[in-house]
């Protein structure tokens, strides 16, 4: 990874009261286990950008440069997997989206070719929910 993986407190994925930015389906979490049998230590990227760009996009760990301005949201911890997998989000993403907890899941269809899902049939997505005004105090927001 490189030097952008030093992420502001307020954008980890976990705060000391257990308030987390992302999570997992179970269906995220069964096609990870998949994609890591297949690929090994595996990452997130969302870039924010349109079509595409808007989905987290799955690449083996490190296959995707982090630049200074990506932030990471959380190294989540993914049953079945023995090293976390980092989500990293551009900054302008984050920026509007820091008042959301993120819920990736799958759905049926091709996205990316470039994200490792795309020959299973499935893609990756972003569920989010508003932080409860609780959920943001935790998070220092």
């Amino acid at each position: 990874m490189s030097s952008g993986e030093k992420a502001p407190a307020a954008a980890g994925g976990a705060a000391a009261e257990g308030t987390s930015r992302i999570a997992l389906s179970a269906a995220a979490t069964e096609l990870l286990r998949l994609l890591h049998d297949r690929h090994g230590p595996l990452m997130f990227h969302q870039s924010g950008g349109c079509c595409d760009g808007s989905a987290p996009m799955c690449y083996p760990a490190g296959e995707f440069r982090t630049g200074a301005s990506d932030v990471l949201l959380a190294r989540l911890a993914v049953e079945g997997v023995p090293e976390p997998v980092g989500f990293w989000m551009s900054g302008d993403q984050f920026e509007r989206w820091r008042h959301t907890h993120l819920t990736v899941d799958v759905v049926p269809g091709r996205g990316s070719g470039f994200s490792l899902e795309a020959p299973e049939g499935v893609r990756f997505l972003i569920r989010s929910r508003l932080f409860t005004d609780e959920e943001r105090a935790d998070l220092g927001d």
